[in-house]
């Protein structure tokens, strides 16, 4: 309910469920108070389809009760929990608190089981049948989202599976990216390069880098305005993982190859995000989880 802009709709959920409740009890009440005169045989003079008569009789006492209590039990339980508007209850219970918990207790339930594969190795836990498996499902759950459930990714979210990283493929470098995650950031070049025609001869100079179709003429005329690029990605392209600069010779390209795709990360350039995963996963998941991803590409 926090996320209401206003008091009227906080005010109305408490009002419609006090009032149900109530009503409820009114009804139970009134109808206690109503008395029909039966006839001598115990009905209540109601004949339907000739000779179905109504009966006149009490309603049984166990119900009764039953209905009170139930009616007594809904209002303890909007006192104790949050159920009316924003009010928070006096347990102070939230289902964030309560997945938070099960969370701690599941983790601790597996405590033994991760500090076998803590004191293991990321390659040596790579070949662990059940450390693998762990790995996968962690994977699932928290990665595969964006770099899919083969691990081979799609255009903006990289390959895990290939030997083409942008800050590096080693397990101490997998762990890092995992727990804190990484953010790419090419700025537009396309002022720096210069004008249209810059652009178009240096998008054809990154193409022959890597032996793509281009255009030889402008990739020769693209060479110098090159250096413009040359600060992140080296001055042969083959890029610098410690800014996560990607390499330019091999012929895998994150967001789309060609000279039109390469022209428009020149003119627009690109921000990329993986979000940090530690407040997600404890340090023996990412553990795990590197070991699953290291050998992926590691076989």
């Amino acid at each position: 309910m926090s996320d209401f802009t206003s008091n009227f709709w906080p005010v109305f959920i408490s009002a419609i469920s006090l009032l149900g409740i109530f009503g409820c009890a009114l009804l139970l009440w009134r109808t206690s108070k109503v008395k029909v005169v039966a006839t001598a045989d115990g009905t209540n003079g109601h004949v339907w389809d000739e000779d179905l008569r109504e009966m006149n009789n009490p309603l049984p006492r166990w119900w009764v009760w039953m209905f009170i209590f139930t009616i007594i039990f809904a209002l303890f339980y909007l006192a104790a929990y949050p159920g009316l508007g924003s009010y928070a209850g006096k347990l102070g219970w939230t289902q964030n608190n309560q997945y938070d918990q099960e969370v701690a207790n599941a983790n601790k339930a597996l405590e033994p089981l991760y500090a076998k594969f803590t004191a293991m190795s990321v390659e040596d836990l790579s070949k662990n049948p059940e450390a693998k498996a762990i790995g996968e499902r962690l994977f699932m759950n928290n990665c595969s989202q964006c770099h899919g459930s083969d691990a081979k990714g799609s255009r903006g979210f990289p390959n895990l599976t290939d030997n083409d990283w942008l800050h590096g493929g080693s397990p101490e470098k997998i762990k890092e990216t995992i727990t804190g995650g990484r953010i790419g950031m090419m700025p537009p070049m396309a002022a720096v390069v210069g004008n249209a025609e810059d652009v178009k001869n240096v998008a054809n100079y990154v193409l022959s880098l890597s032996g793509s179709m281009h255009d030889s003429g402008r990739a020769g005329a693209g060479k110098d305005k090159f250096t413009a690029c040359a600060a992140c990605h080296g001055p042969e392209g083959k890029g610098n993982q410690a800014v996560g600069a990607p390499n330019l010779t091999d012929n895998i390209w994150l967001h789309g190859a060609g000279e039109a795709a390469i022209i428009k990360r020149v003119n627009e350039g690109k921000i990329n995000q993986m979000p940090a995963q530690q407040a997600r996963l404890t340090e023996a998941q990412i553990h795990v989880v590197a070991s699953y991803v290291w050998g992926l590409s590691n076989k």
